[in-house]
């Protein structure tokens, strides 16, 4: 009887601790957000490597970092951004508030993870806070958009910062009930549309519920994406909306592209769903890519209007399709890719839309990090 009740003991002993570990494992699993532990990692050891072009592009974030420094936050209680088309000055004067403090946050987020001094994570959460304490709606007609792609830098910088010992719980608390009440809330209002709009607010979305952990809406938009992608790319690889926007065809292609890859591969990190191989009837992401780069070198052969806007170095929101087709050129390898690339590295993208910011630093890898 004795050694029966005790084996019964021993056994439920067992399961139980068998429950309380996987509980554990489940409750310490966080969603990684842009920058998965891993690639942090790295990107840390070809620092300490000096190995290029991962230093020269460490010392870009730096710069930036130490600019932001001298930065006073533009946080504003009502976000309110009318509509471009319609007052297009007013309209970049009032995004500059969130997209100057936004970038600044997340540079010195990713130079605190990098450097682990102290002035770089006060000052993120600093920016971090500012926008917790005073931004409490949004409004306009582009207020649900620019603060979906222009914020996104913020949230980035959040989930780098978690980690950090000096973030206070009731700052924390703050800063979450923004993401939830404000943040989150505006990318929700426009997450259904079928153009750029849509693929800003769910890579918003994504980002969001990262950092408040909520795993199933970022399931729920990775299905919202795969029921809608074959809509939105067509079998040639051209954008089926964003062919529309007439003289800016080629740039819209590319503010669609973004987000929508970055949405994967911030739901890849989190769940684990590779949508990056998603292909239908010859249609893909990989030969939307190649698409957008072709028309971009070859304008003269956009079908959709004469004399389409096409990429440079100076341009008002900065110089595209550059930093796209460094993030995903090891998901996607390519050798025009790798042409076109190649002379303009360190790349970053600093202004106006934050999807890949410091992609030669932070490379997108999806079979580890050797």
């Amino acid at each position: 009887m004795k050694i029966n009740f005790l084996r019964g003991l021993i056994k439920r002993t067992l399961m139980l601790t068998l429950i309380v570990f996987a509980m554990q494992s489940f409750a310490t699993e966080q969603p990684s957000g842009m920058h998965p532990k891993a690639q942090l990692d790295f990107v840390r050891k070809q620092i300490r490597a000096k190995k290029e072009p991962y230093l020269s592009a460490f010392k870009q974030l730096i710069q930036k970092a130490d600019s932001a420094l001298l930065v006073n936050n533009h946080a504003v209680e009502d976000f309110k951004v009318p509509g471009y088309y319609q007052q297009k000055e007013e309209h970049q004067s009032k995004s500059l508030a969130l997209q100057v403090d936004a970038f600044s946050a997340y540079s010195c987020a990713l130079a605190w993870q990098f450097t682990n001094k102290k002035v770089y994570a006060e000052k993120a959460l600093y920016f971090l806070n500012s926008w917790a304490t005073t931004n409490k709606a949004y409004s306009e007609l582009d207020g649900s958009l620019v603060m979906s792609y222009s914020g996104s830098a913020m949230l980035m910088a959040a989930e780098l910062l978690k980690p950090y010992s000096g973030w206070k719980a009731n700052d924390k608390a703050l800063f979450t009930n923004w993401v939830k009440n404000v943040f989150i809330k505006a990318a929700h209002s426009i997450r259904y549309r079928n153009n750029n709009s849509g693929d800003w607010s769910r890579l918003a979305t994504v980002l969001g519920d990262c950092f408040i952990g909520d795993v199933a809406d970022i399931k729920k938009t990775t299905e919202m994406i795969k029921a809608d992608l074959f809509n939105k790319i067509a079998p040639d690889g051209h954008m089926v909306e964003e062919v529309k926007r007439q003289g800016n065809g080629i740039w819209y292609t590319y503010f669609s592209l973004a987000p929508l890859t970055a949405s994967m591969w911030v739901i890849y990190n989190t769940t684990g769903d590779n949508l990056f191989t998603l292909e239908k009837d010859g249609s893909s992401v990989k030969k939307a890519l190649e698409r957008l780069l072709y028309y971009n070198q070859h304008p003269e052969e956009w079908t959709w209007f004469k004399n389409p806007v096409t990429s440079n170095t100076y341009t008002s929101v900065g110089f595209w399709p550059v930093n796209l087709l460094e993030a995903m050129h090891h998901i996607y390898p390519n050798d025009n890719f790798e042409a076109y690339i190649a002379p303009h590295r360190p790349i970053m993208y600093s202004k106006h839309d934050y999807a890949w910011t410091f992609p030669t630093l932070m490379p997108v890898k999806l079979n580890g990090y050797n």
